[in-house]
This record gives C-alpha cells, sequence and structure tokens, in this order.
C-alpha cells in the first residue's frame, strides 16, 4: 500500500518561504516521477513541479523562479521549496505519484496573507 505524506503547510505572509514535504511509504519511491500538485478554493487542481527520477524538473509557469522541487531518495521524500510567495499561491498542496493508478497524500494548506 503507497501512502504519500504531506507536511509543512501554514501561513505566510506575501513574499515569505515555506518548504513542504512529501514522505512516500515503501520501496518506490527511487523509481518513480513525482508530482507537487496544488488546488485554491473554486478552483481546479493543476500541477505545480515534477521531477523525475534522475532529477530533471519542471514547472507550471506560474511557479518558475521562485520554487524549487527535489528529492532525497534515501528518505523517500520530496520537498517543493516555495520563495516570493503571493496571495494566489493560496492553496491545498498535494503531492502526487503514479503506479498504475493515482496516489494522493491528504494535502497540506498554504496561505499566503498579510
Amino acid at each position: 500500500q503507497v501512502q504519500l505524506v504531506e507536511s509543512g503547510g501554514g501561513l505566510v505572509q506575501p513574499g515569505g518561504s515555506l518548504r513542504l514535504s512529501c514522505v512516500t511509504s515503501g520501496s518506490i519511491f527511487s523509481t518513480h516521477i513525482m508530482h507537487w500538485y496544488r488546488q485554491a478554493p473554486g478552483k481546479e487542481r493543476e500541477s505545480v513541479a515534477t521531477i523525475n527520477t534522475s532529477g530533471d524538473t519542471n514547472y507550471a509557469d506560474s511557479v518558475k523562479g521562485r520554487f524549487t522541487i527535489s528529492r532525497d531518495n534515501t528518505k523517500n521524500t520530496v520537498y517543493l521549496q516555495m520563495n516570493s510567495l503571493k496571495p494566489e499561491d493560496t492553496a491545498v498542496y498535494y503531492c502526487h505519484l503514479w503506479l498504475g493508478r493515482d496516489y494522493w497524500g491528504r494535502g497540506t494548506q498554504v496561505t499566503v496573507s498579510s
């Protein structure tokens, strides 16, 4: 059974930073692409960042230059470093893994507000 557990969300002022973490259970982490998604109230879930097994990354245009995705295969963990946060980054952030089907964590709330 694959489980994903996100943490690190919270309330931050515009311009601030947060680092999200997602721990994945099992021994499959190092061989799979990992994703961060987010869903703002009233909006569809959208892809934020992706990292493959070689460490190559891809970002949504809205977060390029501000967010950094990384992974530590020794800890089965994927991170999302978020800098220069804006109110429009407010959302629930989810990590995602595809292993025959979609696996999602429960999400962590990020609120950017003064």
